[in-house]
């Protein structure tokens, strides 16, 4: 009698054991169909590439045929010995200086003011101030190329014309002024984005906080500098990044309107690729330029989360 109680007891526990095996193998399999796809075309779309790169950077090569013409550094340093490249360098680091320095001001003031002020119609301005974002950056480039056309005929001369001595601006004609009018551009693409993400960071701050500092005797540069702000950090820090990087990979927006030009006084580092690499079948130089692109916003990424956003990690976790 004891026997068979312990073997149905032996019985049991087996089947619960390979209950929990099935329940442990079926997770694991659910966990890889998720994630091994996704790995795949990290691999095949990323990584590959990347390592391609850098050997397709050692050679003298057009894209055509076996890679034959072994260079080494040779690309790089015709690169840096290039003052149209290291103008498009200064270009593109000109572009993050003002995106940090004017857009997401600007972008913080107009979320505090929809957020925070008693605005009219929040919703509705919210809305328009996003839509440029849902646009491509074609349609941008081409809405603007007219917008900011160089004849008198150009939408911003035209208003513009009405100012007692006003001459015409070739905003995308003029080299000293084009690469503030592309900058413009991407402002006004990207600028509701921001907002939005300066907005959901806003709501996370509690008002009872801010009103406790009210209460206190702050006044409201106080409470935005000492409450709102240090509260908004981990959204502050994002929108920094993000906007740092985006400056680095700008391609499209400034192809459409100018191709680098006025005399290359718009030119960046990935129009730079685009047209001394690619075009021009010269797809080692090119993915030499590609690889001190890469290098930049890598080392860029990886220091700043590691000593900036480390935070925002730790608070995650």
């Amino acid at each position: 009698m004891a026997a068979t109680r312990s073997g149905i007891l032996s019985g049991a526990g087996e089947k619960i054991v390979s209950e929990r095996f099935r329940r442990e193998i079926g997770k694991t399999f659910t966990v890889l169909l998720c994630i091994v796809p996704g790995m795949v075309v990290f691999f095949l779309f990323l990584l590959i590439p990347i390592f391609q790169s850098a050997r397709y950077s050692l050679y003298d090569w057009n894209g055509f045929g076996p890679l034959q013409n072994y260079v080494g550094l040779d690309n790089y340093r015709l690169l840096f010995e290039n003052k149209v490249f290291q103008s498009s360098v200064q270009h593109s680091f000109q572009i993050m200086v003002m995106s940090l320095g004017i857009q997401l001001p600007l972008a913080m003031a107009m979320a505090l003011m929809v957020g925070r002020g008693k605005l009219f119609g929040r919703r509705l301005f919210r809305t328009i101030l996003f839509i440029p974002f849902v646009f491509s950056e074609v349609i941008t480039a081409i809405i603007w190329r007219y917008v900011l056309h160089p004849s008198s005929d150009g939408l911003v001369n035209v208003i513009l014309s009405n100012i007692p001595g006003y001459d015409t601006v070739g905003w995308l004609a003029d080299k000293d002024v084009v690469l503030y009018s592309i900058f413009a551009v991407i402002t006004w693409k990207y600028f509701g984005f921001h907002m939005i993400l300066y907005m959901a960071g806003l709501q996370a701050v509690s008002k009872d906080h801010e009103d406790a500092a009210r209460i206190d005797g702050a006044d409201e540069k106080r409470v935005l500098r000492y409450i709102t702000l240090p509260l908004m950090g981990s959204t502050i820090r994002l929108t920094v990044f993000l906007s740092i990087l985006g400056s680095f990979q700008q391609l499209v927006i400034i192809w459409v309107l100018t191709q680098g030009g006025p005399v290359n006084s718009s030119q960046v580092i990935t129009t730079f690729l685009y047209k001394y690499g690619i075009k021009n079948f010269k797809l080692g130089y090119g993915s030499a330029t590609a690889m001190i692109l890469f290098a930049i916003t890598l080392i860029f990424s990886i220091g700043y989360q590691r000593i900036i956003m480390k935070q925002d990690y730790g608070d995650m976790a």
